[in-house]
């Protein structure tokens, strides 16, 4: 029956039976009964209205429909009873369930949502392996050459790509500044590859590719929009980058941002890299994307590039640094591989505190379920069944998780809000949203919550000994051992999942301290960074580069307050680069295939100085432009690893073509930081060579001052030169540890909220406790028992729960600490100075929040008590 048609049945029955009625008691006055005993003799006759009408009703109506209209509107009349209870269970819901769907969205986004290109599952990452002769060396970056001779012979892939990432500066026009941008090199067909076109204008051709055509540029949907405005006239409109015109072709898509967030520009990398490099085998730059053709597996596609590359190893066995084989990962674990696990780990926490909160919310019904008791009993008594009861008290809970549910869908928008804007540069970040899909999850995790509490609370009062409880003293009795014992169950279980997520926050934390303070070999305090690149267009010589670095030192060493200032290509914590290969002109030749190999960097006589980086034997470059051309200086553990037991001074490097007089050395330095140092071989920057670095300048003031003063020193004497990456060495650093960061940062704010919960909850149920036990404390008191005795047995009463959830938790910990063990630098998952920290955090929390429900119930007159009772 239509919904709208049964009222009208419900008053055609009303006026149905009362005319039956009518008829019935006029028939038994005719039959000699009168007055009020015919209405009586007619209603034993006919029946009992009300039945016949709940029958009747019963046959046309949704009764499911109007049982849960009941049960709703009792549970609303109830919760508002008791709007403390109400408050703290609706937020503590909030929490668990907020963190639980943030985490869910992200992890979606990032590692579950499939990439938006075409066909994704078929694209893959491909590297060179066997570096050096060392096959576990599976990820190497691929060089041009060996890129060439994979596109020309295999027969797996429709189409392979290939990409680099660079910098290069925009110069400035109509009155915007110059600003150095993230871009990356792409062969004409890497948009092919991926099954991507442009959202406005064309794509790569071939003929672009080339070193003869003219430049070329595509634009990310970012910088249109913020640099020209999102003007559709710049198509066809020449902009200048690293001095030279490109034309701009097309605008990507505002999602497209491979292969880095960062990335603002696209060119094409045949036409911006000398020939030299792209037919190189032993210049290994290039990240290389692969298409597998349809039937065809990845491990049968490495297969294939394997053999190539092996013949191309076997045909020049005298360079070390022609690998010999292919590796190849998907595409999508290639771009979130490094988050992968973290993301997982911070995914396990929120499941632990969603739990948390659960038991938290099922632990506070159990004990007012206790307080109710009695009354439960009566409504019993009178006729109400079990489930109609247990239906009331998951509607209670499906109300509770509701409410906490959309609360916590509000606080997950304004987490995955922070988090665009703090972790911007993460991997695939744009794909992090709330739809349909999160929207369905947050629903089902609503009805897990509410299920899980209801029912253990359901359980709780589903004795059915109505004598028992209507005997109970309605205030003196805590509802029965059996009760008392699920309520310290569930505090032990919410105390050891705390634990759990304590100790993990407490590594991490221990872990990211550690990172910080990792000595990086140089001084941090005081030194600020700038980033400087000369384009090849104007300053095309060496001897060029070189002036204007000597000429930006002097002037910078001018500026009052700077202590010391230097310049090399890359400084501590800026990354790794790539190795170069040598050899020592005074030791053997090597075996055929063999190589020397060490980071290198360039540097100015004074950047030493500047940095603190100690200078152990010998000096310094000479100074004299011509006689530091052909010095070296070397690090500590280059003169370890490669002369072990003699002195390197005065001995000849063979690198680059030339040979190098190794006139000092220095101490070591990290690439990055918690990485170990590597050797390392520094050659002068007043030979001119290099294009691309650093200025450091170090100050016993705030460094920070010195960037707009050296920033209007470069516009002097570049006014289309960029100054980028305007960092303090603490900045520095800190922006390589902030995965780290996120991580640490996330964890210690979901044990925290896991030790609040756990004290709110001990605090509730220990409350809820001592107002069961008045009488019984009453009584204790007026039989002389001490205060401080009924404080000292309530406060063991919360206690007991609370030590051995922490002993279950640390057990526990043991095994969760391992899974965390790729996330720790320099500490054990077993760290006894965390795991003490956290059992004494626990424990002091525990009786904070046992001691004043204690202390109030010590303070109890007894005469209130028995009175009330």
């Amino acid at each position: 029956m239509r919904w709208w048609q049964i009222k009208k049945r419900d008053a055609d029955l009303e006026r149905e039976l009362r005319s039956d009625l009518e008829l019935e008691e006029e028939e038994q006055r005719e039959g000699g009964v009168s007055g009020e005993e015919a209405r009586y003799a007619a209603l034993r006759a006919f029946g009992n209205p009300t039945l016949i009408r709940d029958q009747t009703h019963a046959v046309w109506s949704w009764s499911w429909i109007e049982s849960l209209a009941r049960d709703l509107r009792f549970s609303l009349r109830t919760l508002r009873r008791t709007p403390g209870f109400t408050i703290i269970a609706i937020l503590v819901m909030a929490l668990g369930i907020g963190a639980n769907v943030a985490l869910f969205t992200v992890v979606r986004g990032v590692l579950l949502k499939p990439l938006p290109f075409h066909d994704p599952d078929r694209l893959v990452m491909l590297y060179e392996a066997g570096a050096l002769g060392d096959d576990t060396t599976d990820t190497n970056v691929v060089s041009g050459g060996m890129y060439a001779e994979w596109k020309k012979e295999n027969r797996s892939y429709s189409s392979l790509a290939l990409a680099q990432d660079i910098r290069v500066g925009l110069s400035g026009s109509n009155g915007q500044l110059p600003e150095k941008l993230k871009s990356a090199l792409f062969s004409w067909d890497m948009l092919r590859t991926l099954g991507v076109q442009p959202a406005l204008g064309r794509d790569f051709t071939q003929a672009d590719d080339s070193p003869t055509a003219n430049g070329t540029v595509l634009l990310s949907w970012g910088l249109w929009k913020r640099r020209f405005g999102g003007d559709p006239a710049i198509l066809n409109q020449t902009i200048e980058l690293d001095a030279a015109p490109y034309t701009v072709i097309g605008v990507m898509p505002a999602w497209f941002d491979f292969p880095d967030p960062s990335t603002q520009l696209w060119t094409p990398v045949y036409h911006d890299k000398p020939e030299a490099t792209m037919t190189s085998l032993n210049n290994h730059m290039f990240r290389v994307v692969g298409r597998l053709k349809p039937g065809v597996s990845a491990a049968q596609g490495v297969a294939d590039l394997s053999l190539i590359s092996q013949r191309t190893h076997n045909a020049h066995l005298d360079d070390p640094f022609v690998f010999r084989g292919a590796s190849s990962r998907p595409l999508l674990e290639h771009l979130v591989g490094e988050i992968k696990k973290p993301l997982y780990v911070l995914l396990e926490a929120t499941c632990c505190l969603l739990l948390i909160a659960c038991l938290n919310v099922a632990n506070l019904l159990v004990a007012r379920a206790a307080a109710r008791r009695k009354e439960l009993a009566i409504r019993t008594a009178l006729g109400g069944g079990w489930l109609r009861l247990m239906s009331e008290r998951m509607m209670e809970c499906l109300m509770l998780s509701a409410a906490g549910g959309v609360l916590g869908l509000l606080l997950a928008f304004a987490t995955l809000h922070w988090l665009s804007q703090a972790r911007h540069d993460m991997s695939r970040v744009d794909s992090i949203h709330i739809d349909g899909v999160v929207a369905a999850f947050t629903v089902g995790v609503i009805m897990l919550c509410a299920l899980f509490s209801g029912l253990i609370a359901a359980f709780s009062n589903s004795d059915r000994h109505i004598l028992g409880a209507l005997h109970e003293a309605s205030r003196s009795v805590g509802g029965g051992n059996a009760r008392a014992t699920l309520r310290k169950v569930l505090l032990m279980l919410e105390v050891g999942l705390t634990v759990i997520l304590l100790v993990g926050a407490g590594l991490l934390l221990k872990s990211y301290e550690r990172l910080r303070s990792a000595d990086m070999g140089c001084i941090t305090q005081g030194v600020i960074t700038m980033h400087l690149g000369l384009p090849d267009a104007r300053y095309a010589t060496p001897a060029q580069r070189a002036n204007f670095y000597d000429t930006l030192l002097e002037r910078v060493r001018a500026l009052p307050g700077v202590d010391a200032a230097g310049f090399a290509t890359l400084v501590p914590g800026q990354g790794y680069e790539v190795d170069s290969t040598f050899n020592i002109v005074e030791h053997p030749p090597l075996p055929q295939g063999r190589g020397l190999y060490a980071l290198s960097r360039s540097a100015d006589p004074k950047y030493f100085g500047a940095m603190g980086i100690p200078i152990l034997r010998g000096r310094t470059f000479d100074g004299k432009r011509l006689a530091t051309a052909n010095e070296v200086i070397i690090s500590q553990s280059f003169a370890s690893q490669y002369f072990p037991g003699e002195d390197s001074l005065g001995k000849h490097l063979h690198v680059h073509g030339q040979n190098a007089v190794i006139v000092g050395i220095v101490g070591d330095t990290r690439y990055a930081i918690g990485e170990t140092p590597r050797p390392v071989q520094y050659f002068s920057l007043d030979a001119g060579v290099e294009n691309v670095g650093t200025l450091v300048i170090r100050s016993s003031h705030d460094p920070e001052q010195f960037a707009l003063p050296v920033q209007r020193i470069v516009s002097e004497m570049d006014r289309d030169l960029p100054v980028s990456d305007v960092l303090t060495m603490n900045q520095l650093l800190g922006k390589s540890t902030q995965d780290q960061s996120f991580n640490t940062t996330l964890l210690v704010a979901f044990g925290s909220l896991s030790l609040v919960l756990a004290a709110v909850g001990l605090f509730g149920v220990m409350s809820y406790i001592g107002a069961q036990r008045t009488t019984e404390i009453g009584i204790r008191i007026a039989l002389g028992a001490q205060r401080e005795q009924v404080m000292r047995k309530m406060l063991l009463d919360g206690m007991r729960p609370a030590v051995f959830g922490l002993v279950v938790g640390l057990t526990a910990s043991l095994a969760a600490g391992r899974l965390m063990r790729d996330l720790l630098y320099q500490i054990k998952p077993l760290d006894p100075a965390v795991f003490a920290a956290v059992a004494a955090t626990l424990l002091a929390v525990a009786v904070f929040a046992c001691i004043v429900p204690a202390w109030r119930a010590s303070r109890l007159d007894p005469m209130k008590a028995l009175r009330a009772e």
